[in-house]
């Protein structure tokens, strides 16, 4: 059986100083003034400390975090991020892919995002692009975990005033279709990270993933067993049926988060994947900050089989 727990979105605060005010003279007004105003007051370090603990208790074989460590990109907040991860496990226990959060405005790769490098690695020779200047790792990248193969993607990029979606280009999309089949015929249960949800209508179109109609028709035609996403701030769970089988489409809320305005409370999930006659089992648990108890609780399960 290999464990592996699954958070994203944890918007870590609070928020650093600029080197000056020039740094606001951008997109990041807005996002001051949203954190100021409202985010901070919704994304709590103590929720997010309990997370870390209760994912330590349950000791998973490996973290996957789809993204959204920093809210408006300052350089300070990547610094921050950086220690958080190494305070949190080190790079081949935790596989990380960057949200849009994380390139909120452009910043150079040795300043923001290539600080947490050693955590968006991978390990097997598959093909890749580089995305963007600021993101200058390659995707997709795969990191082998026994008989899972977790496939990272960014789907990062700076935006528009009013928008917080995302692209995966079409070299990155490519190389996507190329290394799903390539692990489908040597029997790997592929986990696809991926920031935004995947699939055509899941996110408002300022929030969307703008090639998500590509996406889907490369995971229709070459299967992939589970897809982890964050983005949306709430729980999501779709099916996909593709030419291998049903791929399983997931979503979890905000790491950090209390519940407000109808959103729900962080949580993280938990799954637990073995191959038990001649098909896959992934048993899943949904552990979900409780305010009156001050801790993290089971809310459901569910098992997902391919």
């Amino acid at each position: 059986m290999f464990t592996l727990a699954h958070i994203s979105d944890l918007h870590l605060g609070p928020l650093p100083k600029a080197e000056s005010w020039n740094a606001y003279f951008s997109k990041r007004a807005i996002g001051y003034l949203s954190w100021r105003l409202r985010r901070r007051k919704i994304h709590d370090p103590r929720v997010l400390a309990a997370l870390t603990e209760d994912i330590t208790r349950h000791a998973p074989d490996h973290v996957a975090l789809t993204g959204d460590l920093v809210n408006i990109a300052l350089p300070g907040e990547f610094h921050n991020a950086a220690t958080w991860l190494k305070g949190f496990g080190n790079a081949d226990w935790i596989t990380l892919v960057p949200g849009n959060h994380d390139a909120y405005v452009g910043v150079g790769w040795e300043k923001g995002m290539g600080l947490w490098a050693d955590y968006m690695t991978g390990e097997m020779r598959m093909p890749g692009a580089r995305h963007s200047v600021e993101n200058a790792a390659i995707f997709p990248f795969v990191r082998q975990r026994r008989n899972i193969a977790l496939i990272g993607t960014s789907t990062a990029l700076p935006q528009s005033l009013r928008r917080a979606g995302g692209s995966l280009g079409r070299e990155q999309i490519e190389a996507l279709a190329h290394i799903l089949g390539e692990l489908r015929q040597k029997g790997f249960y592929r986990i696809l990270l991926i920031h935004h949800p995947p699939l055509p209508g899941q996110a408002h179109d300022r929030k969307a993933l703008s090639d998500s109609t590509h996406l889907k028709q490369v995971l229709e035609h070459e299967g992939v067993e589970l897809v982890l996403h964050g983005h949306n701030h709430v729980h999501m769970r779709t099916d996909l049926k593709t030419r291998h089988g049903t791929a399983h489409i997931v979503g979890v809320s905000s790491g950090s988060a209390l519940a407000h305005k109808g959103m729900p409370p962080a949580a993280w999930h938990l799954y637990r994947i073995r191959r038990q006659d001649g098909e896959w089992l992934n048993e899943t648990i949904v552990r979900t900050w409780n305010q009156s108890t001050q801790a993290f609780e089971t809310e459901a399960e569910f098992v997902l089989t391919n």
